[in-house]
């Protein structure tokens, strides 16, 4: 069933054409990542598709009633915000009776014995039963603390960037809708997390359109791939793997059909030239044809970022770190860490959000101090730090300003001295867009600019703090490639699956509590040794049981038969579980009638819990009795 079309949109902003007469159609079965350079128009794409952006021309066609959910890649909040606040955000009857429900019962925590609080607490629990929201609430608060995000009652205002653009997401999942749209919803996600977003969209009954810079992600996620460039839109069905070769063959068939016009244009332009003149209506057609292969150059995208930069001499000492710690309050971060760093190192640094990485490349490149232990450098290091805020960026200069403050020339790997614009033109900013202020640039063309003055300062020694973070894919592969033939260490915090794997040669995994381990590899060696590890320890808990059961045995062998208390006891098991599941039951009767009474209800609710937990002893006791009761059967019968 289609969703909605899309009918030759066209979008510029001044003179910059993003979207070219573009159609596209997206139906209920489709799964789709877009993919382009940063500034081709994905984003604006998305709102278009959304409702939320105009257009100049075209025309778009929705289904009557479609529901779309849309994930910004800027969060809006208010300063009063918190957290249930900003999931619970939509306009809708259900969402305001949620945010009200969430707000009277955290007041009923403080004032238990507030009268007008409990019976607005029933009136709401009521609505609550009419528009099924104890779902919706369940729903919220499982996909927020998989999204690591526990403190419901947060202030919003107090929160990172990236905790708010989870919570964010959280919104986005558990309303209903048709079409979910997302802008970079992994950025500022740990692994852990990437992979459990990556099951939910699998299996969620909606369409999915988004943008993602992670090509694990895109490859298990969908099923059709946009791509913009230059104004066009191509489609591919498939995942990610299957884009790159599809890809290829159609560059590869634009060169061939590029390649044969322009022979077919020096054959017309020779017969031109001889002097043929539009004396018959043969001629007068020849000349009208030779004007369109003229004018009919087919556009072959051969740019991509070229990231070509010399490096500074580095000596055999780079960085010895000896025992570092730090902590901040009770929280452990680095614990005992020590590292020397070597020529060839690509140290890939995982772990999840707010273990310390971040802190670790602020100790080791002087911005933290350490609160034991000692850090030092080699003479000769050249350190680059590609931070995750682009914090140095003064937004009021222009994009060649800015570069300039670096060097006015850099000198190549091959020895070619190359002008600051020239870089700019191998960074995709051409011509006019190089006197662009960057507070008009897009967040990804922000970071590409952010990462080429780095570069351009020919550093020895790279820092890279989430480097995938909204930079585009072509970027990305360019990055990886310069990252293969750099000639010095490279330390980086990343979540890119696909990017460590390509990278990196050491992994150093945060497991919490100030404990780093160092795995020699790329990211899927250090996933396999996570998974022999894992196994090792289960293997180890079996081989534990046996010999535990076989001591049992031996020691039962002599007398296995049921003491007078087991005996009693195994008669009368059934009876007791049968009488705590009543009480249970009873229990959730009362619950349901004393919804309005907060200080029974939340005594009925202790005692339910402790009922729950009495049963789980008798069920865990009724299992060893009537083992028990079969080994006996077995040795009568033997």
């Amino acid at each position: 069933m289609n969703l909605i079309t899309l009918d030759n949109i066209t979008k510029s902003y001044s003179d910059k054409v993003l979207l070219d007469d573009i159609k596209l159609t997206i139906s209920s079965e489709d799964k789709i990542g877009i993919i382009g350079v940063n500034g081709a128009g994905k984003s604006t794409l998305l709102k278009i598709v959304a409702g939320i952006e105009s257009y100049d021309n075209g025309n778009v066609v929705k289904m009557n009633g479609l529901r779309i959910e849309y994930l910004t890649q800027e969060v809006f909040y208010d300063d009063e915000d918190n957290v249930l606040d900003l999931v619970f955000k939509g306009s809708s009857e259900v969402m305001k009776v949620l945010r009200e429900y969430e707000e009277v019962l955290y007041k009923l925590e403080k004032d238990s014995m507030n009268e007008n609080l409990q019976k607005r607490l029933t009136t709401l629990q009521s609505k609550m039963d009419a528009l099924n929201g104890w779902q919706i609430e369940s729903d919220a608060k499982r996909i927020l603390t998989k999204l690591k995000i526990n403190d419901f009652n947060e202030k919003v205002k107090n929160l990172s960037g990236g905790q708010r653009k989870r919570i964010a997401l959280a919104s986005s999942l558990i309303a209903k809708c048709d079409l979910l749209i997302l802008d970079e919803p992994t950025n500022h996600m740990d692994n852990e997390a990437i992979e459990w977003l990556e099951n939910e969209l699998k299996v969620r009954k909606c369409a999915l359109l988004m943008i993602t810079h992670d090509r694990y992600f895109l490859d298990r996620v969908v099923n059709k791939i946009f791509e913009i460039e230059k104004g066009n839109l191509y489609t591919y069905d498939g995942n990610y793997s299957m884009f790159v070769e599809k890809r290829i063959e159609r560059m590869e068939m634009q060169q061939s059909l590029e390649r044969k016009r322009q022979n077919l244009y020096r054959r017309e332009l020779e017969w031109v030239k001889r002097g043929a003149k539009a004396r018959s209506t043969k001629q007068k057609a020849r000349l009208d044809r030779f004007e369109e292969i003229k004018n009919g150059k087919i556009e072959v995208n051969d740019e991509k970022v070229n990231i070509s930069t010399g490096s500074s001499r580095l000596g055999k000492k780079i960085i010895e770190v000896d025992n570092i710690s730090k902590s901040f309050g009770d929280k452990h971060l680095i614990k005992d860490f020590s590292y020397i760093a070597t020529k060839e190192d690509r140290v890939g640094i995982i772990g999840n959000n707010g273990m310390g990485k971040s802190t670790l490349l602020n100790m080791l490149s002087n911005k933290l101090e350490a609160d034991s232990g000692e850090i030092s450098f080699g003479e000769t290091v050249k350190l680059g730090y590609f931070s995750q805020e682009n914090e140095e960026m003064d937004y009021d200069l222009r994009a060649i300003d800015y570069i300039k403050e670096s060097a006015e020339f850099v000198v190549t790997n091959d020895g070619t001295s190359i002008s600051a614009s020239q870089m700019l033109e191998r960074f995709l900013f051409e011509g006019p867009s190089q006197y662009t202020p960057i507070n008009k640039l897009s967040g990804g063309e922000r970071r590409r600019l952010y990462l080429l003055k780095i570069l351009m300062e020919s550093p020895n020694v790279l820092f890279l703090d989430e480097p995938t973070n909204d930079l585009d894919i072509d970027t990305l592969n360019i990055l990886e490639e310069y990252l293969e033939e750099f000639n010095g260490a490279v330390i980086t915090v990343s979540h890119d699956r696909y990017f460590l794997d390509r990278i990196a040669n050491k992994i150093f995994s945060f497991r919490g509590n100030g404990e780093i381990v160092e795995i020699t590899g790329n990211y899927s060696d250090y996933k396999d040794y996570q998974e022999k590890f894992l196994k090792e320890v289960e293997e180890a808990k079996k081989e534990e049981k046996p010999k535990d059961n076989d001591y049992k045995n031996k020691k039962r062998e002599k007398t296995l038969k049921f003491s007078y208390k087991e005996m009693k006891e195994y008669e009368e098991i059934d009876d007791k579980i049968a009488a705590k599941e009543e009480e249970i039951e009873n229990v959730e009767i009362e619950i349901g009638k004393n919804g309005s009474n907060f200080v029974k209800l939340q005594e009925l609710l202790n005692s339910q819990e402790t009922l729950k937990s009495e049963l789980d002893e008798l069920m865990e006791r009724w299992v060893y009795l009537n083992e028990l009761a079969d080994k006996i059967e077995e040795q009568k019968n033997s």
